[in-house]
């Protein structure tokens, strides 16, 4: 008779359980997440504007909604990769704003083909919110190009592949300890 050592044995099967779980949970995560996708949807048909969200919460009811702000002062210009409203790649100009209360906003206000900061003063500027969160104007500032606008299409929804993940990593775990074994009990024959 083969002995299965105990402690080893338990610790995998805990280490199994614990990747199954983790596996479900990715599961139930995809369906939360494919229900917040389309309310990001249903925002972006939504022609009201919202406040400039000011907590976590505001943020995930504002985003894909249109709004405006006061870029009271420019605080910082930079620019990262983005894409023009025709689909050309090149820069997105980002503000970062100072909107009053302390509080400080990300705008961007345009594209370009290349990263030179555009001179921009700020000003009153009107869009749509995106993750970050970040305004995306509807009118492009400084002689720049009107960026893309935000999609909820670009927001990832990885969840299945993560379930896969871990019902592979238990499967790889369970397996790899069945050949511990045999290999165990066949140096032990």
């Amino acid at each position: 008779m083969r002995k299965v050592p105990i402690v080893p044995t338990a610790i995998v099967a805990i280490a199994v359980a614990t990747m199954i779980a983790l596996g479900f949970w990715q599961l139930g995560r995809k369906a939360e997440k494919e229900a917040l996708l389309a309310r990001y949807e249903q925002a972006r048909t939504l022609s009201s504007a919202v406040e400039w969200p000011q907590t976590e919460a505001d943020v995930e009811v504002a985003l894909f909604r249109h709004a405006q702000l006061d870029c009271e002062r420019v605080v910082d210009l930079s620019a990262r990769a983005g894409t023009s409203v025709d689909g050309r790649k090149g820069w997105a100009h980002i503000a970062r704003c100072a909107i009053g209360d302390g509080r400080e906003a990300d705008v961007a206000i345009g594209w370009s083909e290349r990263p030179v900061a555009p001179d921009w003063q700020g000003g009153v500027v009107e869009g749509i919110v995106a993750p970050g969160p970040r305004l995306v104007v509807a009118q492009p500032t400084a002689g720049l190009v009107r960026l893309a606008p935000p999609d909820p299409a670009d927001v990832p929804n990885n969840h299945l592949a993560y379930a896969g993940q871990w019902f592979f990593f238990a499967l790889t775990a369970l397996v790899i300890y069945v050949l511990a074994l045999r290999r165990k009990w066949n140096s032990a024959a």
